[in-house]
């Protein structure tokens, strides 16, 4: 039976995600931290006055993708690991994608095993944001 990707949901998915990972990556490297001229603010800043966690991940993003880590990491500090998280993602999805049209017999299991280590990586990646939103609750 030939894999048609609007028959398979999980393969539509795959292909969201990966999309929305490659428009952020486009949007950091279009958007300068030089000029900055990023479109989205942050709205706790705007409201508060005081900035969160999540300050800065725009200029560290597009820092990142030019080779500035140490500014990068100046602007905000789990830039790196939120930018590794998205960059590791966007290959899981190409490569459980690939094996779940290669190898049927295993898809159940192929599943399974994205979903656990995805929600590991998340979890290890953003456990900062995950705290400071404990915090305020």
């Amino acid at each position: 039976m030939r894999v048609t990707v609007k028959n398979e949901p999980y393969l539509v998915i795959n292909i969201i995600l990966a999309g929305v990972i490659v428009l952020i990556m486009a949007y950091s490297g279009i958007f300068s931290p030089v000029k900055n001229n990023y479109p989205v603010v942050c709205i706790h800043e705007k409201i508060t006055g005081e900035p969160c966690v999540s300050c800065g991940l725009s200029h560290s993003f597009s820092l990142i993708l030019r080779g500035k880590f140490d500014e990068a990491y100046r602007w905000n500090h789990y830039g790196m690991r939120i930018f590794l998280f998205f960059v590791g993602e966007l290959f899981l999805r190409i490569f459980f994608s690939l094996r779940y049209v290669r190898y049927t017999e295993t898809r159940e299991q192929l599943i399974r095993l994205d979903i656990w280590s995805s929600a590991l990586i998340f979890f290890i990646a953003f456990l900062p944001f995950l705290n400071y939103i404990i915090k305020f609750c």
